[in-house]
């Protein structure tokens, strides 16, 4: 059954980047409400009034490494639209393509800290109000998620980290009603990427962007993205043919979701994990 938009209201993070303003464009088309996240206020609150009134589209200033903003980003998209069905954290940077050994660590916390840790406080923030109305939630992750290539170190681990992170999340909340999924394209032009795509070390890595590497247009990817919050899909794989490298990679995860993470345990693990006080054993105490 097709999870139909049209008035429900979707939280987009990244609003304003290259993904982000073309999907919110195809969302409205959809007949749904944008609450638009982005770093910039004055950018943010244009590009929602680009989409209609304030009915339509509202824009609001958050940065996803700040977990406290976003509760009341949250809190303050529930009051303004009155519901709040899906949630996609889309917000992301590429960093540097280097080496570990040029690799600087503010850089890697960088890229981390907004590809990942951005989508477990962006769900974080918003799950409590999506789990009312047993919404979705979507991040977007990449077929680097599941081929890992060198130089790429922060964003390949913060890309793998956002599928192992949303597969998680799936489970844990299913009981509740709510969907989560993640979106792996293959590379895309963008503004983040242009750079990176024409560099000496990219050119080197990959040769020429044909053939497997072949950039896949960007409305394949919005079209991609608003069809699997439409069928509340758990993977969205894009294009094509790439989908059977991301089918091989997650065969492992499907095995032990049938065979070992039954429903009834998650219910219970939810349920002892949610208990205060848990005893906590360092990792160097013998078991």
């Amino acid at each position: 059954m097709t999870y139909d938009l049209a008035g429900r209201t979707v939280l987009v993070t990244g609003a304003c980047g290259g993904l982000g303003v073309a999907l919110a464009e195809a969302l409205r088309a959809k007949g749904a409400r944008l609450a638009l996240v982005d770093l910039d206020a004055d950018h943010v609150t244009d590009r929602a009034r680009r989409l209609g009134d304030q009915r339509a589209a509202a824009g609001w200033a958050a940065d996803v490494r700040d977990l406290d903003r976003l509760i009341e980003v949250a809190a303050s998209v529930r009051a303004h639209f009155g519901r709040f069905d899906v949630v996609v954290a889309a917000a992301g940077v590429l960093g540097p393509l280097t080496a570990l050994g040029t690799t600087r660590e503010a850089d890697w916390q960088r890229v981390v800290d907004v590809n990942l840790g951005g989508v477990w406080r962006t769900f974080k923030a918003t799950a409590p109000h999506v789990t009312e109305v047993r919404g979705h939630m979507l991040a977007l992750s990449s077929m680097i998620g599941f081929i890992h290539p060198p130089l790429l170190g922060s964003y390949a681990a913060s890309k793998a980290g956002v599928w192992a992170l949303c597969d998680s999340l799936r489970l844990e909340l299913r009981g509740s009603g709510v969907t989560v999924g993640s979106v792996h394209p293959i590379i895309f032009r963008t503004p983040m990427i242009g750079d990176a795509l024409e560099s000496p070390a990219a050119s080197a890595l990959v040769r020429d962007f044909t053939g497997v590497f072949a950039p896949v247009p960007l409305p394949t990817v919005v079209e991609a993205v608003v069809r699997g919050i439409e069928r509340r899909s758990a993977h969205v794989v894009t294009p094509r043919r790439v989908r059977p490298a991301a089918r091989a990679a997650g065969l492992a995860q499907a095995a032990l979701e049938r065979i070992h993470f039954r429903p009834r345990a998650i219910s219970e693990a939810v349920r002892l994990g949610s208990l205060p006080d848990q005893p906590r054993r360092d990792a160097t105490t013998p078991s």
